[in-house]
Order: C-alpha cells, then structure tokens, then sequence
C-alpha cells in the first residue's frame, strides 16, 4: 500500500467503479478503492432479486453516457458481471470488507482512517455510498421474535409463503409482481396510487391487480407487528389487522448522513450533500458521486457520469 494516493474512492458501486476506471484510463495511476461489502456493486447484489431488470434509463432519466463504460439495459447477472470485468481489466486497486470510519483533511491532503486499522493518505477523495446499503426501517418496533421473516429484500423468500410487501416505489411493485408468480402477494403502500413507479412497472401492476395475483392494500399505514405463532401479524390504521408468513419492506434507503457530517460535509434539508456543478462538495478535494446526490435515487448511468465527469476535474487540478 502506498504511503500517498492521489485518489481515494469511498464506495464500491456504479460511481466508485466509473471513478476509479475513468481515472486510470486516464492516466492517474495512484488510485484505491474501499468498499465495506465483500464485492462490488453491494447494492445491486443484497438489495437485487436475481434476474430482476436493470435499466439504463432509471425512472425515465434519459441520459447519455460520456465516459469510457459502456452500459446499456439487462440484468442484476450481466450488469455485476460488466462491472467484474472491467474492474479486473482496468487492474483497479480494490479493498473490500474494508469500511472507512473518517475523513480527516490535513493541510493539502487527507487522512483516512478505516474500521480495521488501516491508515492512508489521498490527494482528493470521491465518495460514492449507496443510500439502499442502509435501507429504511419502519418506526415502530419490529419483535424480535419474527425479524427472520421481516425482510429489506426478496432473497429469502419461498414459494407458496403468504407475503406482504411494503412500498410505494419501483423496487416495492418489482419485488411484489415477481414473487406473486409462485405466492399469495399483498401490496400496501399509504398512499391510495403509486405516482413515483415508471411505466412498465405500472403496467405490470395494473395486470397483476386485475389477475388478482397481487392483492393491494392501499391508503393505509401499518401501525405494529406481532408475533402470532411465528407468523407476522400486521395491524394497520385502518383497525383491520391480517396475518403473514412474510414481510418485506421496500421503502427507499437513507443518505449515511451521520458519516457524511463527519466529514464536514454541507447537507439539505432532505440530507442530500450540497454539491457544485461538477459535484464538488462543501470540503475543498472531496466529491460526491452516486444516488447520495438525489433525494429520490438516481440511476446507475447517473452515477458512471459522475465518475467520468469528476475525473476530468481532478485530472486538471493535478497538472
């Protein structure tokens, strides 16, 4: 390990990748890459169904990609699998299972300090952490009792359980129509339509509705869980109360917001990093790349333009 990089990248998805390869091709050599996760691209691998779709196009963002990474529609498998290969083409110096705990500027450089002791410094810093790694949670109580059956993804489900989901987002009607081909899907969402989903996930919904695949539970909360003999029993505001095998919520991530304070770094009123045109953040030398930018999540080729974009800064700055 090197005892000075000219940068360091916090996060290994989309952004940290395009940061790091973009870099490199670009002739930075001294360049490191954390990442807390035991791979890549953590979000789309834990937070992901297998084989679930993944669009160029997120939520109708109409981008042009302007870097080197050439990314188009497919899947959670073809997507990790593009960014697998041009990591290991690329030769990108990654450190996984290794999450930075501080960001403290010195002088002209920083020092980061990471959860297993390890000490380096870096010219310039780009932070890239996924608001899904931190998924929200409901604000009541969840019983201890039942937390192996109250899930923030889909990968534990099995065929034939009695599943609630709960969301009102893309990911929430995406968990529901596909795991309502082999079970009983009910979908509650508190609001009384889904105005935040993209077309094709709204079509999906309407026939599954209609199929009665999927049965909706709409304009209502959920107050409480309790355990009823190892099942999930789910009391709503509208006094009604059912019972489940299985909840999964998909209700947005958060912006690690209390590491990105600690880092000295400018915040919004929705806890979104205040960034300049060129994603620059409040610290002179730190950027920010990736969905933390966005109070909704942005899109994965978003984020490989901010990497592309971001380098070309930091490349001036360094002639």
């Amino acid at each position: 390990m090197k005892e000075m990089y000219e940068i360091a990248i916090i996060g290994g998805g989309p952004g940290g990748i395009a940061s790091a390869v973009e870099s490199l091709i670009l002739g930075i050599k001294d360049v490191i890459l954390f990442e807390k996760g035991e791979g890549h691209s953590t979000t789309i691998r834990k937070f992901y169904k297998d084989k679930k779709r993944v669009d160029k196009d997120y939520k109708g963002q109409k981008i042009e990609l302007n870097g080197n990474i050439y990314f188009c529609d497919g899947t959670k498998e073809s997507t990790l699998d593009l960014f697998d290969k041009i990591i290991q083409e690329n030769g990108v110096d990654a450190r996984f299972k290794t999450e930075v705990e501080s960001i403290i500027k010195e002088g002209d450089y920083f020092v980061i300090h990471t959860t297993n002791n390890l000490i380096i410094k870096a010219k310039f810093i780009i932070i890239s952490i996924g608001k899904m790694g931190q998924p929200n949670k409901p604000s009541y109580p969840i019983p201890s009792s039942i937390k192996s059956v109250v899930n923030f993804n889909a990968n534990s489900c099995v065929d034939g359980e009695n599943i609630l989901v709960v969301g009102g987002g893309n990911s929430a009607v995406e968990y529901a129509c596909v795991l309502s081909e082999n079970s009983p899907v009910t979908l509650n969402y508190r609001r009384s339509e889904f105005s935040r989903i993209n077309e094709t996930n709204q079509e999906n919904l309407t026939q599954c509705f209609e199929s009665g695949k999927i049965t909706p539970k709409l304009g209502v909360d959920i107050e409480s869980l309790e355990d009823e003999n190892g099942k999930v029993k789910v009391n709503f505001t509208d006094s009604t109360s059912l019972v489940f095998d299985r909840v999964i919520y998909a209700i947005g991530g958060m912006a690690p917001v209390d590491f990105l304070r600690k880092c000295g770094i400018a915040l919004d009123s929705d806890g979104v990093p205040i960034t300049d045109e060129n994603h620059h953040s409040s610290v002179e030398g730190i950027y920010i790349a990736g969905d933390i930018l966005y109070k909704n999540g942005g899109s994965i080729a978003a984020a490989l333009n901010h990497g592309f974009h971001i380098v070309q800064e930091i490349k001036e700055k360094l002639d």
